[in-house]
């Protein structure tokens, strides 16, 4: 199924990307650090359906509040805005193994505490379920963060598996990004 988006960047195509993740129908989705327009988590609220559940997770109240509105505006009653800062282990109100994928798009790059961050997906992810890592390339680009700024995917892939994550599939997930799907 193709789900028409709107907003967001061209840079990376939803669509594509959460068919490499798998998402369907009833699944229990989590979008950590769901950033201003919710670019994935309306196409994932089209997928996992009625049944399933999305939880758009940020540190600004104020995009989860945008998010909300627009949930209610669409009639999507499976997005679930939490707030947490993805930084401290535990902060976030979702259950721990409750989740069946786990969504980390553009956003290790902004913070300090990767670590932590991937911590708290792993806590959040069932056994066999599934985190989906995408972040820049280590290239040079027109724009995006500096170079400096950027998680090298082989320190993610490092850290991943001191935590038990299996490595399942290396892609690109875009002209400027490289993709990661782990396994728990």
């Amino acid at each position: 199924m193709i789900i028409e988006t709107s907003g967001g960047s061209k840079l990376l195509d939803p669509n594509f990307l959460l068919q490499k993740l798998a998402v369907r129908q009833k699944m229990i989705v989590a979008d950590l650090g769901c950033g201003a327009v919710g670019h994935f988590v309306f196409p994932t609220a089209h997928l996992v359906g009625k049944d399933g559940q999305v939880y758009a997770v940020d540190i600004q109240k104020s995009i989860l509040q945008n998010i909300e509105k627009r949930a209610e505006t669409e009639n999507l009653e499976n997005i679930i805005c939490v707030w947490s800062d993805l930084e401290r282990y535990g902060a976030t109100k979702v259950e721990s193994e409750s989740v069946d994928a786990a969504l980390l798009i553009n956003m290790l790059f902004q913070n300090k505490d990767r670590l932590t961050i991937l911590k708290e997906a792993r806590r959040l992810l069932k056994i066999g379920g599934r985190l989906l890592v995408v972040d820049w390339m280590l290239t040079d680009a027109p724009f995006g963060p500096p170079l400096e700024g950027r998680v090298d995917p082989a320190w993610v892939e490092q850290m991943a598996d001191n935590l038990g994550l299996r490595l399942k599939e290396r892609f690109t997930a875009g002209k400027y990004h490289y993709g990661l799907i782990f396994e728990k």
